[in-house]
This record gives C-alpha cells, sequence and structure tokens, in this order.
C-alpha cells in the first residue's frame, strides 16, 4: 500500500477497529515519509452481487458509486466521510444478509433515502430529487411537506413522551 499523499510504502498503523456494523476493519495510518494520515478499510472479498438498473441492465454492486451519490447529496452539509462510509456498510452488509444474487437499484435507493431521512433532511430532498427524478416544483414541495409533517409527528411524541415521564 502507498501514500495517498506522496506515495511512499512506509507506514504505519495508528489505529484499528471494526467499523459500526462489523462488516470492515478500520485503519488510520501514517506515513512515515511525509507524516499524513488516512483511513482505511478492510473488507472480506465475498461473493458479488449484481443491481438490476430501471432499465433492466445488470451493474456489479460498487459500494464507491453509493458513498459518491450520498457525498453529492451530502455536499456542503455538516457530515463526516465516515458517517457516509457508515451507511455505505450498513447498507451493504443489509444487502449480503438477504442472501439474494440481484438486487433491484430502487430497493437501495429507499434504503439510502431511510438512512438520508434520519441524518439530514437537506441531504434527503436532495437525494430523493434526483433518485425520483422530480420534474416540477410541485413534487418537490410534496416531498418537504411529508418531511416537515413527519419531523412534527416526531416534536409531538417527544413532548408526550417527555410530558408521561
Amino acid at each position: 500500500m502507498r501514500c495517498p499523499y506522496c506515495g511512499h510504502n512506509d507506514l504505519r498503523v495508528v489505529d484499528s477497529r471494526d467499523s459500526e456494523v462489523g462488516e470492515a476493519i478500520r485503519r488510520r495510518r501514517e506515513c512515515l515519509n511525509c507524516g499524513q494520515r488516512f483511513t482505511t478499510y478492510e473488507r472480506i472479498e465475498s461473493v458479488p452481487f449484481f443491481v438490476i438498473k430501471k432499465d433492466g441492465r445488470r451493474e456489479d454492486f460498487d459500494p464507491h458509486k453509493l458513498f459518491t451519490g450520498l457525498k453529492k447529496a451530502t455536499e456542503k452539509r455538516d457530515i463526516s466521510p465516515e458517517r457516509l462510509n457508515s451507511i455505505v456498510d450498513q447498507i451493504e452488509a443489509e444487502l449480503r444478509r438477504s442472501g439474494r444474487v440481484e438486487i433491484p437499484s430502487r430497493e437501495i435507493g429507499e434504503m439510502v433515502m431511510e438512512r438520508l431521512r434520519d441524518l439530514d433532511e437537506v441531504a434527503y430532498i436532495r437525494f430523493a430529487s434526483v433518485y425520483r427524478e422530480f420534474m416540477d416544483l410541485r413534487q418537490v414541495r410534496r416531498e418537504i411537506d411529508q418531511v416537515l409533517s413527519a419531523r412534527s409527528r416526531r416534536q409531538q411524541e417527544k413532548q408526550a413522551e417527555t410530558a408521561r415521564g
């Protein structure tokens, strides 16, 4: 392995731990040449599975592509890359546990939206607008109204719980 900053191959592991979902080992490494630190993930190589696209094409599942989509949705939001990697790990682990070899892309999209809805409402709307191919502002507004309604319900439930407790 080489340092992504200077290309040197003399590295040391600073910290090593399981990822949040336990499907990978997260290692913090330091380059002994330039001193930069970076994170790597080690995963068990497993049987590949395929994503069935809307048009019927089949593609290899690509966690990097999933991360890129999350990164676009969360751009300029206060969400760390580690948190996005955690979401990718969770989704990939859930898909692998399903035991299926072919997964419809819409299922993966729904899994992403579910996690983004809980993580960041703006990122959720961004992702949903692309994923659901909103064609006009009415569709965007409908989605925003649903998010606000769900938020209001959660707040009311918290208030009721606090009043009981």
